[in-house]
């Protein structure tokens, strides 16, 4: 793998868990350390965390401990004349950055921005995970399409938005590129969002991507 590519993971990483641990502080100074955590109606805790480490974060104290493990996965930042097999830091440093993500989501749980506003759903609850699930096992629905960041132009998103439909995915919808979401192309041209419409619009923010990881691990679970 590119020298370059891996370090521009690595150095993400980084960022990400740094990241994961101010909005940790913030939350533990605002609610304090005992204080529960979770994704709301999921018996899976933070399902990314708890799939791969079996960790089931229950309170604050909890998410430092799974930080934790996100920074002893953190490799050392590739040096620019220095070449090395960098393809094993790379997978560390995807870890890692699940890890983070993952506890910044549940952090905005109790501190805000709440991750269910407008068009955003934040975390799938279990219900629909046995609701929709089934059609996973039963191929009604061959799998998902992850969608990270916008489409050049609104009319690029809803094509790419009816050919996923009719291959039957579910589209889970995350990030934006310079403040514009996939999810809200289709929904300024009018398209329906939701679940029901398999056009699931997850979060604006990058680390919303999780959502459509802990779904994954969930229905693995």
């Amino acid at each position: 793998m590119s020298r370059i590519i891996c370090t521009a993971a690595i150095r993400g990483a980084h960022k990400i868990v740094k990241d994961a641990e101010e909005n940790l502080r913030k939350a533990i100074d605002s609610k304090g350390k005992g204080t529960k955590v979770e994704f709301p109606n999921t018996g899976y805790y933070l399902p990314i965390i708890y799939s791969a480490t079996g960790l089931a974060v229950k309170t604050l104290e909890d998410c430092e401990e799974a930080l934790g493990h996100a920074r002893a996965l953190l490799p050392p930042i590739p040096e620019e004349k220095v070449y090395l097999p960098y393809l094993g830091w790379a997978l560390d440093a995807g870890m890692a950055t699940l890890y983070a993500e993952e506890v910044i989501e549940a952090c905005k749980y109790l501190i805000g921005p709440n991750p269910v506003e407008g068009i955003w759903l934040g975390a799938a609850s279990d219900v629909i995970l046995r609701e929709r699930g089934i059609e996973f096992v039963d191929g009604t629905a061959p799998g998902f399409a992850a969608v990270v960041g916008a489409a050049p132009t609104n009319e690029i998103a809803v094509k790419i938005a009816r050919e996923l439909q009719e291959k039957n995915l579910y589209v889970f919808i995350s990030a934006n590129t310079d403040g514009k979401s996939f999810a809200e192309q289709l929904d300024e041209e009018g398209v329906q969002l939701g679940w029901e419409t398999r056009l699931v619009p997850f979060g604006k923010s990058i680390t919303a991507t999780i959502y459509s990881l802990g779904f994954a691990n969930k229905a693995a679970l």
